[in-house]
């Protein structure tokens, strides 16, 4: 068996208590050493053997997989954040299916998320933004046309931006380009929940000489967009005029 398992965004316990329990049961981790946080392989129990993908293949990664499985042991796939999202799943989840091999997915919190928490800030605030982008700029992996920065731009709803921290010139380019102002709030989050965490806030127009000023080059995630900013309108959920399936409103 098999499972995917979602490390979370940094700090060792916010794993799931599933991924950590399925941690300490494991024969065999292998984890994404350029992301995870190496405390979370204090889980393992005595005797586990661990890998380290960042120095593998996936050949190499699906070799000692099939090789745990064939001497009946777990294995755990330790992936940052949750494995849903930039986890490059699909292609291992693929191949175990050509050899039968059974598999889980066990999920984790993003590092959106952590970032959220960080910057104490809500991604959905009424009236401002109702929906968030995920999304990252194109580099040696490339991105479709039709989901580039620039066209998400202009709908200025909230965006966060993995994988870009070392693009941000050209980021905010593409941001300005697409319909953001200039003095729309943005912010960097440097290893989110980790001990050396950091928030820089900015705009969209000093973007790239605020991580420039800083040094971010990568392990970071860029939010842009109101939601940062201080308008916004209260939720209807608990507006004492508004009849919910739980409370009648007081206008009835």
């Amino acid at each position: 068996m098999v499972n995917f398992v979602g490390a979370g965004c940094g700090a060792p316990d916010l794993i799931t208590l599933r991924g950590a329990e399925l941690l300490r049961s494991a024969d065999v981790i292998i984890y994404a050493g350029s992301l995870v946080n190496p405390e979370l392989l204090k889980y393992a129990k005595e005797g586990c053997k661990i890998y380290n993908s960042a120095k593998m293949t996936l050949d190499e990664v699906i070799e000692v997989i099939e090789k745990a499985e064939n001497e009946g042991k777990n294995t755990v796939r330790l992936h940052t954040g949750d494995p849903s999202v930039y986890g490059a799943i699909r292609e291992q989840m693929d191949r175990l299916d050509a050899l039968k091999i059974n598999y889980a997915v066990c999920p984790g919190v993003s590092s959106f998320c952590g970032a959220a928490a960080a910057l104490r800030a809500e991604y959905t605030l009424p009236d401002i933004s109702q929906s968030v982008i995920i999304t990252r700029m194109a580099g040696r992996t490339p991105v479709p046309d039709r989901e580039s920065i620039r066209s998400f731009a202009a709908h200025k709803a909230t965006m966060v931006v993995f994988l870009s921290a070392g693009m941000t010139e050209k980021l905010q380019e593409e941001l300005i380009a697409g319909g953001y102002c200039e003095d729309t709030p943005a912010a960097i989050v440097y290893k989110a929940s980790w001990p050396d965490e950091k928030v820089m806030r900015c705009t969209v127009g000093t973007l790239h000489k605020t991580a420039e000023e800083n040094g971010i080059k990568n392990l970071a995630l860029i939010t842009v967009g109101g939601f940062l900013g201080d308008e916004y309108s209260l939720s209807k959920l608990y507006d004492p005029a508004f009849t919910t399936a739980f409370r009648k409103g007081s206008e009835e």
